[in-house]
């Protein structure tokens, strides 16, 4: 039998969230709260999936980083109507478990997220299709190897990661250096970019050219891919 999900469902549309509750409860997934603000979510349940079912994606990621804080053991999906890089970015830099783009079939959402409640990271397969296009729109006619040449190959090497949204844990362990290094790297990337932070860098280089350290596929048809050992 397929282990119960405890799951809250936030979202301002309570007909959408109606809607998903009875898809999730069909899938033997048990919807503890169905609330239009993260200040409604309890903590009485600290083991679950947190849905977010976004209006403004720039306004809820406040709401996010609010509860991460307040319940930081539970991983947080982020449902969206398109993919936006940037957003995609910033959701993974402040600790979003899941990025889903509504034109998902129901099978591959139930998938999904029980991939996010086993400890996997899941993202939509726009962003492995956008890191490996060479004729991607948003990137700058100027190589990234023109604008940054006082980069080291391992700075560069960390830039990729950081791309992909990956924490400095996960860096270490991929390029096998440990995490005070990569806390070195990722310091003076910040300053040579001369950007504030890990997304404006990760940002910058993207539409400069600069191809992020990319996952397998895990379902084609799924629309999604898994970046795997993330947390």
């Amino acid at each position: 039998m397929t282990n119960i999900v405890n799951v809250t469902i936030v979202g301002r549309n309570s007909i959408i969230r109606e809607g998903l509750r009875k898809i999730l409860e069909d899938d033997n997934f048990n919807v503890i709260q169905s609330v239009d603000c993260s200040s409604s979510i309890s903590d009485s349940h600290m083991n679950r999936l947190i849905i977010f079912d976004t209006f403004q994606e720039n306004e809820c990621m406040d709401d996010i980083e609010f509860i991460k804080n307040k319940l930081p053991e539970s991983p947080i999906i982020l449902l969206t109507d398109q993919f936006d890089f940037r957003t995609l970015v910033r959701s993974l830099q402040i600790g979003v478990h899941g990025y889903i783009v509504k034109n998902i079939s129901c099978s591959a959402l139930i998938g999904s997220l029980r991939l996010v409640a086993m400890g996997e990271k899941v993202m939509p397969t726009e962003l492995a299709k956008q890191l490996l296009s060479d004729s991607s729109t948003n990137r700058s006619a100027v190589s990234f190897d023109d604008l940054n040449k006082n980069l080291s190959d391992r700075e560069i090497e960390v830039l990729r990661c950081l791309i992909t949204g990956l924490p400095n844990k996960v860096i270490s362990r991929t390029l096998d250096i440990c995490e005070a290094t990569v806390k070195v790297h990722v310091k003076s990337i910040l300053r040579k970019l001369c950007v504030n932070n890990r997304t404006q860098a990760a940002i910058f280089a993207f539409d400069h050219g600069l191809q992020g350290n990319t996952f397998p596929i895990s379902n084609a048809n799924n629309n999604n891919f898994i970046a795997s050992d993330c947390r």
